[in-house]
């Protein structure tokens, strides 16, 4: 993770700063870069490194990486739009997480794109042009976090922070051909916190080790989220062999199911046992939306209409025609999805699945042609097996595993309980190094890292 072969801290970050320069006026993966701070910060490190050597990474276990910030999250010297024309505000301290990178010696070089408050699962707003997959211009980077993948993908940090609050870390790092990670529910604190108790904080990068050494600097309680109080976790030695229920869901197309499929013999000859099961569990979509729009009418006011992204604003006007009522049912099919994974859990280890069923779609769409009308509630239900893992608070990755015949990436989503961050950061770590696969967009070398 760390220097990648620069031989100074200096030296790195302005490659990144340079390729940010040079390649994000096409990506749109950045809305704000920290040229001066990061490079203050990077001659600070290599002072530290040159007085220290390698005792200076004791304390600051992150020195020198560059990591990107989801412009959902609060940074004191950077703006904070959240993709929004409502929004510009510049926060006094850090949020929680930012802070740990920093103490931890990362150096911050920008803030990523993502959709209005994040609301869709496409990095599209009002703020700038769309975020583009580095690995073709044309498709979607995936949303929200979509920036922080495009960020990654394209080498311009070697992590970033995102959130997840249906699907918005692992649906970018599947289109995107990066591992992204949410973690158990409040394993990072998400300050300020959300209402609605499905948004988590997790980290993109280009390795599963990688995302364990951020989850053991970005974890652990804060006061300012009620909710944040279990421990960091740790890469441990994975148990085998591991019982794995392995789910097709509907729509999901030939391609992504012949990439992933292709992964059975990796899990076979790690000794698993694999079983095929129905997805066993009722589509929970119906709760996520009214959950959702009635989160999303809570915040935005009438006056606020003329500067809302279209498609969010059909969402604030459905959630405004819930009633509490309403919005208890759904709080109750919550609950009983927990209970029926709680089950489903007792007889599997990790579930396996294609993190989403289908190939990245146009730049500039929420999402595929049938789920492209805001007016319709479908816009998040084009993925499936992202948005009920939010519900139950479970931790879940995805892993790229392979590219379809057009040259897209594929991400494979391993899922485990509540708690057992380490088994699946573990599960998936082996997983990776059997497969070997070293996905780097096509035409483009590697170029701040």
């Amino acid at each position: 993770m760390f220097l990648r072969g620069h031989s100074t801290v200096a030296e790195h970050v302005r490659t990144v700063l340079a390729a940010i320069r040079e390649t994000d006026a096409e990506l749109n993966a950045f809305v704000a870069v920290a040229d001066n701070r990061a490079l203050r910060e990077a001659e600070a490190a290599d002072r530290l490194i040159a007085s220290l050597g390698e005792a200076a990474f004791h304390d600051k276990p992150l020195l020198g990486v560059t990591v990107s910030v989801k412009d959902l999250i609060q940074t004191q010297d950077l703006p904070t739009r959240r993709g929004s024309l409502l929004a510009n505000h510049r926060a006094a301290v850090d949020a929680p997480v930012v802070a740990r990178l920093r103490a931890a010696g990362a150096i911050v070089v920008g803030k990523t794109a993502t959709s209005e408050y994040g609301w869709s699962a496409s990095t599209v707003s009002r703020v700038g042009s769309p975020t583009r997959n580095p690995w073709a211009h044309n498709k979607s980077a995936g949303g929200s976090s979509g920036g922080s993948a495009a960020a990654v993908s394209a080498g311009l940090c070697t992590a970033s922070v995102g959130t997840d609050g249906a699907g918005s870390v692992r649906i970018p790092a599947a289109f995107c051909g990066v591992v992204g990670f949410k973690p158990s529910f409040a394993r990072i604190p998400y300050v300020p916190p959300c209402a609605e108790r499905l948004a988590h904080v997790g980290p993109l990068a280009r390795s599963v080790a990688d995302i364990a050494g951020l989850m053991a600097v970005m974890s652990g309680a804060d006061s300012r989220d009620p909710d944040s109080v279990i421990a960091p976790p740790v890469l441990t030695k994975q148990p085998a062999p591991l019982r794995i229920g392995w789910i097709e869901f509907p729509r999901t197309s030939g391609e992504v199911r012949r990439v992933t499929e292709d992964v059975l013999p990796a899990l076979a000859a790690q000794g698993h046992r694999v079983d095929r099961i129905e997805v066993p569990f009722d589509d929970p979509y119906p709760a996520l939306v009214d959950i959702l729009a009635a989160t999303e009418a809570s915040g935005t006011t009438p006056e606020d209409e003329q500067s809302c992204d279209e498609g969010r604003l059909a969402v604030v006007r459905y959630g405004r025609s819930l009633s509490g009522a309403a919005v208890m049912h759904a709080e109750e099919a919550r609950l009983a999805l927990r209970t029926k994974l709680g089950a489903v859990m007792d007889r599997y280890d990790l579930l396996a699945m294609a993190t989403v069923p289908t190939e990245p779609f146009a730049a500039d769409a929420i999402g595929p042609s049938w789920a492209a009308n805001p007016d319709d509630l479908l816009w998040l239900a084009w993925s499936p097996a992202t948005y009920p893992f939010n519900i139950t608070g479970q931790p879940a990755l995805s892993l790229p595993v392979g590219i379809t015949s057009a040259g897209l990436p594929v991400g494979l989503q391993l899922v485990g309980r509540v708690g057992d961050d380490d088994l699946v950061l573990s599960a998936a770590a082996r997983l990776e190094a059997d497969l070997g696969l070293a996905l780097v967009p096509p035409g483009q070398e590697t170029k701040g890292e």
